[in-house]
């Protein structure tokens, strides 16, 4: 069997009929940039997540950046953020100058641990980036608290997480600004590169608007110096298009993750083989703490990761490995002076982690035999 680790045909099969006709119109009234639709994909956005706006910009690597440049944060600043996420959380910080900061994680939940935030905040700290990674959201309200008390700007990098809740609270509506990612593989993903920025604060909405158009308002009058940042009318129909689905296919996800968990459990395997995701169970759950999480990824952990991972490709199951290698241990970032053993929950999730298939479309048969296969290799 072939069980692919994601299935972005089986989804678009079922909204082609929508799809096409509304790629069909954009270029019959050649309304490429910005426009109606991408106004209308805005208003849904901020909507959905909670929050008073939504801007759509270009990617949401451009999302992070923009909110730091709206923020002024560059040379001679610093940023604290996690080092177990994807580049550009922290590239976005190294690219306007600024220095990013990295806190460890939490070994549950793989998001920032708010207990050692503290202790990293000097006098040039400007900013906390926390991850919602693999679709849970990182614990907000500690990290708020001390947002607050140093009079830091709060950025969510909830790529991979719209939709989700924490206390109740969409993911991108509780710090001063929400960053998300339209990538195709992502819960909600484009026909390509896009994202959008939520805020609760109204006002800030006008000042991103100005920045993603190279800080121009009106036409040729530049108050800032900001970039080329707009989201295109295509990317914003099919977002637009997607967004009425999106619980549903968190539904899915979410039912897929307890199947997993019954299919592993019955198998034996937890938790002397493999460690499972901790979450909310049951259709549409939240646990005591209000908390959705809506799998962006369904990620495993085991001793013996790697050997796992090429028996599941020989079994033709995609598996990927969400990250490899911290931040703090990247090439580019080595002038900054991290070792091995500085951060040892991510470099330990960094060796010991896979990721399964989840996509809404799996079905049955297909979670029982990625499954059985992970059982035939512990057998074995």
């Amino acid at each position: 069997m072939n069980v692919p680790l994601l299935d972005l045909k089986a989804q678009y099969a079922t909204l082609r009929e929508q799809i096409e006709p509304a790629v069909r119109e954009v270029f019959n009234t050649q309304y490429f940039i910005l426009g109606p639709n991408v106004t209308a994909c805005e208003e849904a956005i901020a909507e959905y997540s909670q929050c008073a706006d939504a801007v759509g910009v270009s990617s949401g690597t451009d999302a992070l950046l923009m909110a730091l440049m709206v923020e002024g944060i560059g040379p001679g600043d610093e940023v604290i953020t996690t080092p177990y996420t994807f580049f550009a959380t922290a590239g976005s910080v190294a690219r306007v100058g600024a220095k990013p900061v990295f806190v460890d994680i939490d070994p549950v939940t793989f998001n920032i641990n708010p207990e050692l935030i503290e202790k990293k905040i000097t006098a040039k700290t400007r900013a906390i980036i926390p991850v919602h990674l693999y679709g849970q959201m990182a614990d907000m309200d500690p990290i708020m608290a001390i947002a607050r008390k140093h009079h830091l700007v709060v950025i969510e990098d909830a790529a991979q997480a719209i939709g989700a809740e924490y206390r109740d609270r969409r993911a991108g509506s509780i710090g001063d600004y929400g960053c998300f990612s339209f990538f195709p593989s992502k819960n909600l993903g484009g026909a390509g590169d896009g994202g959008a920025i939520v805020v609760s604060d109204a006002s800030k909405g006008e000042r991103l608007r100005c920045f993603r158009n190279h800080g121009s308002e009106p036409k040729y009058y530049h108050r800032f110096i900001g970039g080329n940042f707009r989201l295109d009318a295509l990317q914003a129909v099919v977002v637009n298009i997607k967004l009425p689905h999106l619980d549903e296919w968190s539904t899915a996800r979410q039912a897929n993750a307890c199947r997993y968990d019954r299919l592993f459990e019955e198998a034996g395997l937890t938790p002397d083989y493999i460690s499972l995701p901790s979450h909310p169970h049951g259709e549409g759950a939240k646990n005591e703490k209000g908390i959705r999480h809506i799998f962006n990824q369904y990620v495993i952990r085991t001793e013996h990761r790697d050997d796992l991972r090429a028996y599941l490709t020989e079994q033709k199951i995609g598996n990927e490995i969400y990250y490899p290698v911290p931040l703090h241990l990247q090439e580019c970032f080595a002038e900054l002076g991290y070792r091995v053993g500085d951060l040892p929950e991510s470099e330990r999730a960094a060796n010991e982690t896979l990721a399964l298939p989840i996509y809404p479309e799996l079905t049955d048969e297909q979670a029982e035999y990625v499954v059985h296969c992970i059982a035939s290799f512990c057998g074995d």
